[in-house]
């Protein structure tokens, strides 16, 4: 019988904070910043489910997913402190991988769940899928440079046949979009898998100011020896970035690099398997 992964989209508004109890509030706000603040945001689920087509056409009815939805997660966080809803996030900071996987267990028993990501922002989101403790989180940035494609041994002819335009001398640039994904355990008391601001410092450090405003063939030297194309940029990414993100405890999965709307790479640092 025919399978089939299907999506449902939900939304809600919810305010939250990072504050442990055990902490003084100095110690509160040098670990967690502002977000010991309380703030909120406008969070997006993506709840994937797998199964047979059946006989109408559908793994399930998607008005009643909707439903199931809204009654065991949204319409019960929706205008909430999220500290203060669930017992899940009473004993466990609400991060946004925390939040993915308590969606996820709460889900389970109704729906043939198999992944859910949660999107605090453009800019961060989260995955699990159903394996213990172990949850993904992603960040994502952007910087703007330049490149030529070409290999120094060619002639510009040569170079013209394979890379086309993008072999002409004087190069040209893109604004690109980076997204890398680390993985691991979920701290049963801060709800971490890994230390945000130190993840953001690290790509901020290792890749965006090397990389921004600058044209990759002269400035970045990797890229001398190198041809920067959105691949080789992917890989190198992945090889400055993995043994620090494992210095923080966590693994690199995964590095995204957006070129243009119509071109983007992926690369993982692991054997990929599609979600069954």
């Amino acid at each position: 019988m025919t399978s089939c992964l299907i999506v449902r989209r939900s939304r809600f508004s919810a305010a939250h904070r990072y504050w442990l109890e055990e902490l003084s509030a100095e110690e509160n706000r040098r670990r967690f910043g502002a977000a010991a603040n309380i703030h909120g945001h406008n969070y997006t689920i993506l709840v994937s489910m797998n199964g047979p087509v059946d006989r109408f056409g559908m793994v399930l009815n998607l008005s009643e997913v909707k439903q199931i939805i809204r009654r065991e997660v949204s319409g019960q966080l929706d205008s909430q402190l999220l500290n203060e809803t669930w017992e899940e996030f009473v004993r466990t900071l609400p991060t946004t991988e925390h939040m993915a996987r308590v969606i996820f267990e709460r889900l389970r028993p109704h729906l043939p769940v198999v992944r859910v990501q949660l999107f605090e922002s453009e800019d961060l989101w989260a995955e699990y899928q159903g394996e213990a403790m172990q949850a993904y989180l992603t960040i994502a940035d952007h910087f703007a440079a330049a490149h030529r494609l070409a290999l120094d041994e060619l002639s510009l002819e040569e170079n013209t046949e394979i890379y086309g335009l993008c072999a002409r001398t004087h190069g040209h640039g893109h604004n690109y979009h980076v997204e890398i994904t680390v993985k691991g355990e979920v701290d049963e008391r801060t709800g971490m898998l890994v230390d945000l601001v130190a993840l953001q410092r690290l790509l901020k450090d290792k890749v965006l100011l090397p990389f921004d405003h600058t044209f990759l063939n002269k400035d970045v030297p990797y890229f001398a020896q190198v041809v920067p194309t959105a691949e080789n940029i992917a890989l190198h990414i992945r090889d400055l970035l993995e043994e620090p993100v494992r210095a923080l405890g966590a693994r690199l999965h995964k590095v995204r690099l957006i070129e243009s709307p119509n071109n983007s790479v992926e690369v993982y640092t692991e054997s990929f398997a599609p979600i069954a």
